[in-house]
């Protein structure tokens, strides 16, 4: 009861309540313009945006749905400063406040400045301004595809430019609207249909006269960038005044500062040419004068020392005859010198026959074949006397000799060393004797007149 009473009387649910908050809000705050700086910006695949707008002590979320986008020159992105027109809403399902933004522009710079940066960095960083992919500009076109407003000062200029510069031209004007809504598709178009010309020009000039940012944002849009990245014919830009750059300068393959110095660019000077032909013309002439000249003189010269063909023959058949002549000399010569060499090799041959010299050596080998056998039979009859005398002295030196003789070895057990002096053997030791035939083993009882006992 004490609840109610508070609340005059009334019970509130949490959906009613919420909805007459947002029904206040809404009501108080129908619009309102409000600055900060977005931050958590996000960008779903539905294409509304969804971020936070902050300043140094508050935050508030904040959505910008697909169709008030449309009309943004510029990319919103976390960290840019902003201000904008929104409204104060209430989301009921989670009882949170949310502005809904239906315009957004960049703090300081206008939207299409931020725009055209935007673009340029993002062209920048695909290498759409990059030089490898400037084409270049032919000396002398042969047709000229001028782009531009068919009635503005542009098109007066440049025609008068390239009268002046080269008189009899053939420039074919392809009037576009250059600024307002269908100006970028109008400039894209023309390009795209100038490429697929059965007979295309051999360059492109593209220019308008000068003009503000906003004038301008035809030639700072994406689509004319991609149109001129994609042109097989070089393009030549001549949009504003000197101080103006667009996006289509940057992808241009090549900039003039204005229409009429785009015309300049375009074409060389006819009369210019024409008096650089002329002293081409002089010089030329002049040195095939002169080559002339020294070829008449080589010719008078070549002429005055030519004989006439009855001499030369003349001349050719005395040289043949004395090279004949001289060949027969140097022939018999040669052939007197090899009869005397064959003469005096077959004299020194006579005493080196093979086969006189083969019976000569068989001769040889018999005679020392001969010395040799009887060399070997006296050294023979050596060696079998030495070897009769040695095998007489080993078997009169031979133990077994003596032993057949009566002699005996008498050794002491058990080593076996031979007895030579009776002192060397003690009493009792066992005596081996070794006999012609066996052995006998015994005792020493006696030694130099001492008994066993």
């Amino acid at each position: 009861m004490k609840t109610a009473e508070k609340n005059n009387g009334h019970m509130y649910t949490v959906s009613t309540l919420t909805r007459e908050i947002k029904f206040l809000l809404e009501e108080r705050f129908p619009f309102l313009w409000i600055t900060g700086e977005i931050s958590n910006y996000a960008l779903p695949v539905s294409g509304h945006s969804y971020f936070s707008l902050k300043d140094a002590n508050s935050v508030i979320s904040c959505v910008m749905f697909k169709n008030q986008k449309r009309g943004l020159k510029f990319a919103p992105e976390s960290g840019m400063k902003i201000f904008g027109l929104a409204r104060i809403s209430l989301y009921e399902p989670r009882g949170s406040y949310q502005l809904i933004f239906e315009h957004l522009e960049p703090e300081g710079a206008g939207s299409l400045q931020v725009a055209f940066e935007q673009l340029k960095k993002k062209l920048a960083s695909q290498g759409i301004f990059d030089d490898s992919h400037k084409k270049p500009i032919p000396f002398l076109p042969s047709k000229i595809n001028v782009i531009t407003s068919g009635t503005g000062a542009a098109v007066r200029d440049i025609i008068h430019v390239a009268g002046r510069r080269f008189s009899g031209i053939h420039l074919e004007i392809i009037p576009v609207k250059v600024q307002g809504e269908t100006a970028e598709s109008q400039i894209a178009d023309a390009i795209e249909t100038v490429n697929l010309s059965s007979k295309p020009a051999d360059l492109i000039i593209l220019a308008r006269g000068g003009g503000s940012i906003e004038d301008l944002s035809a030639f700072n849009s994406e689509r004319v960038a991609l149109a001129i990245f994609k042109s097989k014919i070089p393009v030549i830009t001549g949009v504003g005044h000197e101080t103006d750059f667009t996006i289509a300068d940057f992808v241009a393959d090549l900039r003039a500062p204005t229409p009429s110095a785009a015309a300049e660019l375009a074409l060389p000077n006819k009369g210019e040419l024409i008096q650089q032909v002329n002293r081409l013309t002089a010089s030329l002439t002049l040195a095939m004068k002169q080559k002339m000249d020294f070829s008449h003189q080589k010719l008078d010269d070549l002429s005055f020392r030519l004989k006439s063909p009855d001499r030369v023959l003349e001349d050719f058949k005395i040289r043949i005859q004395e090279c004949k002549d001289r060949m027969k000399r140097v022939l018999k010569t040669r052939v007197l010198y090899n009869r005397e060499r064959i003469f005096w090799l077959q004299k020194a041959l006579d005493g080196k026959i093979p086969l006189v010299k083969i019976m000569e050596n068989r001769k040889q080998v018999n005679k020392l074949t001969t010395a040799f056998g009887i060399g070997m039979d006296a050294r023979l009859s050596d060696w079998k006397a030495k070897t009769r005398e040695m095998g007489v002295k080993l078997r009169a030196l031979n133990p077994k000799s003596v032993l057949d003789r009566g002699y005996s070895i008498a050794r002491i057990l058990p080593g076996k060393k031979i007895l030579i002096d009776a002192k060397d053997a003690a009493l009792d030791d066992q005596i081996e004797i070794v006999l012609s035939k066996g052995r006998l083993v015994t005792r020493v009882e006696k030694n130099n007149g001492k008994k066993k006992f």
